[in-house]
């Protein structure tokens, strides 16, 4: 009798054992938060749609400057890139993906700004960006009153568009889109006269092989768009180690190689690295 108590209180602890190691080591797995990188993986927001940004290829692969600062960022917080899951976080619920947990941060063409401040904390910023104009190649539109008359495209609601027409060119034709690959083709159709959006975005979509040589940036700077990575409000620890990833990938000179590769067959004169920290409106 005794020596069925001991057998049985063994195996009782042996199996209390088994089941916490084995909880253990898939916490350690599929843990997105682990910071460490000691083998687990770490789950990072992008654009999915977004050429020269963040954009899935049809081989399942991620390309663009946003995955390459983010890819550059998990590998100083000690994930290899075989360790990221990309996932897609629309604009729209980028705040929500963060506050849940879906994400440990967020690389999409996220703009800083007060509103988005109350809900998440920022790295960066690591991008500036501008509203500017895409043309034809060969056209002759130089300033933004040169849109008077003109057809100009942009996407459905975009401020972009509403600021050329309270601003700028008020009478500019306007023609809204659900996407931006709408308004390109329509560029390169002849069907409206440029596209309006931020230079970062226009000149992805004309860095793609099949537009390459076509479209040109007008160069005007008709906003300040200050790209930041999201992170869950509060996760001071986070945005300082992604800050210092920010600043060796600016310094070890991988920053500028990263904005040429995607930006730079559409003739993109980028701004300088940004002061890293400096979080501005």
């Amino acid at each position: 009798m005794k020596l069925r108590k001991v057998t049985a209180a063994s195996a009782a602890v042996l199996a209390l054992a088994l089941s916490a190691t084995a909880c253990g080591g898939s916490d350690k797995d599929s843990d997105s938060s682990d910071s460490s990188g000691s083998g687990g993986k770490i789950k990072i927001g992008i654009k999915f749609d977004q050429p020269g940004l963040g954009l899935k290829q049809p081989d399942g692969s991620f390309a663009g400057f946003d995955v390459d600062v983010a890819t550059y960022v998990a590998k100083q917080l000690g994930y290899a890139p075989d360790k990221i899951e990309w996932v897609e976080t629309k604009s729209a619920d980028r705040e929500n993906a963060l506050a849940r947990g879906d994400v440990k941060f967020i690389a999409a063409t996220y703009s800083i700004n007060d509103e988005r401040k109350q809900k998440v904390d920022f790295a960066g910023p690591y991008l500036l960006a501008h509203q500017d104009l895409l043309v034809k190649a060969n056209s002759t539109i130089s300033k933004g009153t040169d849109l008077n008359g003109k057809n100009l495209c942009s996407v459905t609601g975009s401020t972009s568009a509403q600021n050329v027409q309270k601003s700028i060119a008020p009478k500019a034709n306007l023609r809204e889109n659900s996407g931006y690959s709408e308004c390109i083709a329509a560029l390169q159709s002849g069907a409206v006269d440029a596209v309006t959006t931020d230079d970062s975005i226009l000149a992805g979509f004309a860095a793609q092989d099949k537009y390459k040589g076509q479209f040109k940036l007008a160069g005007l700077k008709l906003s300040n768009e200050n790209y930041g990575i999201g992170v869950k409000k509060g996760d001071t620890a986070t945005v300082n180690k992604i800050n210092d990833a920010l600043k060796k990938m600016v310094s070890d000179g991988s920053w500028q190689k990263a904005v040429d590769a995607n930006f730079g067959p559409a003739s993109y004169k980028n701004e300088p690295a940004p002061t890293i920290g400096n979080i501005v409106k």
